[in-house]
């Protein structure tokens, strides 16, 4: 929806949706693409699938589209995590991929409800080697600490786009 669109993210709790919350709360225009956006279905297709399953979360690819050919607002910041973003990555004009170190993962995880992704034994132990290999991250993303505080890592981002962080 912006002039300009930004990616932002990361695997589990590295903080995608506290950075939204935060843009939002400075009064820039943010979308949390795990909860406007995402669906289960399959990466190529987008055929939706029935079940859940981290490799079948994506998100609606005609609808990123759409969001990034309006032209409503200066800049927009797309968050959350995508299993088929190499569909639309194109579309943004830049891409942050927020990191943490292996403690602050555990921690942040120790904090997770069993029945909210990355509560469980199994996706917890997913999400760990997801971090550790960085199979899921896109390769051209540049990589922010996301264990600063976190009006430090928007300050970050926006400096890094060359907007003022308000605060």
């Amino acid at each position: 929806m912006g002039v300009r669109n930004y990616l932002i993210e990361g695997v589990s709790c590295t903080g995608k949706t506290s950075v939204c919350k935060e843009l939002r709360r400075r009064g820039y225009h943010a979308i949390n693409g795990d909860r406007e956006l995402a669906y289960q279905g399959d990466p190529e297709t987008g055929e939706p699938l029935d079940g859940l399953g981290h490799e079948n979360h994506i998100w609606r690819v005609y609808d990123v589209r759409a969001l990034v050919d309006k032209h409503d607002e200066p800049v927009t910041f797309f968050c959350g995590g995508s299993r088929n973003f190499p569909k639309f990555i194109d579309l943004f004009d830049g891409v942050f991929v927020l990191d943490v170190d292996l403690d602050t993962l555990n921690r942040r995880l120790d904090g997770r409800p069993e029945e909210e992704w990355g509560g469980r034994p199994a996706e917890r132990a997913l999400i760990v080697r997801l971090h550790r290999t960085k199979e899921d991250a896109p390769r051209n993303g540049v990589a922010l600490d996301a264990t600063a505080p976190l009006a430090s890592v928007v300050d970050e981002i926006l400096r890094r786009v060359m907007l003022a962080p308000s605060k």
